[in-house]
């Protein structure tokens, strides 16, 4: 699969999991993400997988649990609120400890919001979502080609981690056109597979759940978790523009760190010194980056679609050493690289 296609970033996730061998695909239609079932339901059924759109967000999120509890490569997809009401699913997959790819193509909120871009949802992406101590693994891509590629890359990962994966993009990266180039991941069989469901024949029975009742099994299954998630700081990337000179350092991710770049490109060629980090993994965070560049007396400044949620992070990552200032572009709007060039020009003069 070499040859190049131009298609929307909805589609170009649709085609990283057919790549990835996605086997099942359970969703439940709202806007900007419909592309996705559409395209699976179109797809997937020809290469022997099964397409299933459920009654509800809540039961498309729990036929993802049951087919990965049995092992399965599967995948749900929604937009903000579809999301919220897949966490209680998504809390019980990370407490079993099985693999999932979840897409959110964030939408306007709170509430119903609306239908447009927004990165309000990082938070609940990375902080966990549903209840108690958990973490997703979460990449944000910002292409559409980067749509493809981590699609790809989060089914290795969840099966790698026995953990939920989540692609955070946005309803700017779902609906825009770009070309990409496919490519034909080497699928392996996942080593010492020996979790899954699969029919007790001439084996012991095995038993997933989240539940322990006895006393301190869940303190030690907290602290393995907790252990894993640590262990995931190994697939920490981001991307790194312009920052070796720049004064100025702009964190933003997705979407957003894109139109930002196209906005350093104009004010580079106006003699000012700014440079970008992209978070690609917004869980677990690129810390030791930002902290390297904070200890080299860099200035930062946080860009948001939203009222500010990752700035939390870029704060705790530099606060030894110093702080960012930040700018929120409101959900609702949709942004240019002109809207940024003002608040980069004032945080270069404080």
């Amino acid at each position: 699969m070499s040859k190049r296609m131009f298609v929307k970033g909805n589609e170009a996730v649709a085609l990283g999991a057919l790549a990835a061998k996605c086997q099942c695909y359970f969703g439940y239609p709202i806007t900007p993400q419909n592309d996705i079932p559409e395209f699976m339901s179109r797809e997937l059924p020809k290469r022997g997988g099964e397409f299933v759109q459920a009654e509800s967000e809540i039961a498309a999120a729990n036929m993802l649990l049951g087919a990965a509890a049995a092992g399965i490569r599967a995948m749900t997809s929604s937009s903000s609120p579809g999301i919220s009401l897949k966490q209680e699913a998504i809390s019980y997959m990370a407490g079993s400890e099985l693999p999932g790819v979840i897409v959110n193509m964030n939408r306007g909120g709170p509430g119903l919001g609306d239908i447009g871009p927004s990165q309000g949802d990082y938070f609940q992406a990375t902080k966990g979502g549903g209840h108690g101590d958990y973490r997703l693994l979460v990449l944000a891509p910002g292409t559409v080609q980067e749509a493809y590629d981590l699609t790809i890359q989060s089914f290795d990962l969840a099966f790698k981690y026995r953990n939920p994966v989540m692609i955070l993009g946005d309803a700017i990266l779902g609906q825009m056109k770009e070309p990409i180039t496919p490519w034909e991941p080497q699928i392996e069989p996942e080593a010492g597979k020996n979790w899954h469901l699969d029919g007790a024949n001439q084996r012991e029975p095995r038993i997933i759940k989240s539940l322990y009742l006895e006393d301190g099994a869940l303190a030690a299954h907290n602290l393995k978790l907790a252990q894993k998630y640590e262990q995931m700081k190994e697939e920490i990337r981001f991307e790194e523009f312009l920052t070796e000179d720049a004064s100025l350092i702009i964190v933003a991710y997705g979407s957003i760190g894109r139109i930002v770049k196209s906005t350093i490109r104009k004010l580079r060629t106006l003699g000012h010194k700014v440079g970008l980090i992209r978070p690609i993994t917004l869980y677990p965070f690129p810390s030791e980056v930002l902290f390297s560049l904070a200890k080299q007396g860099k200035k930062f400044l946080t860009i948001e679609h939203n009222l500010g949620q990752m700035v939390e992070d870029v704060q705790l990552a530099i606060c030894q050493v110093a702080k960012t200032e930040f700018y929120g572009h409101l959900p609702g709007n949709l942004p240019t690289p002109n809207d940024f060039e003002q608040p980069i020009l004032n945080a270069l003069e404080k």
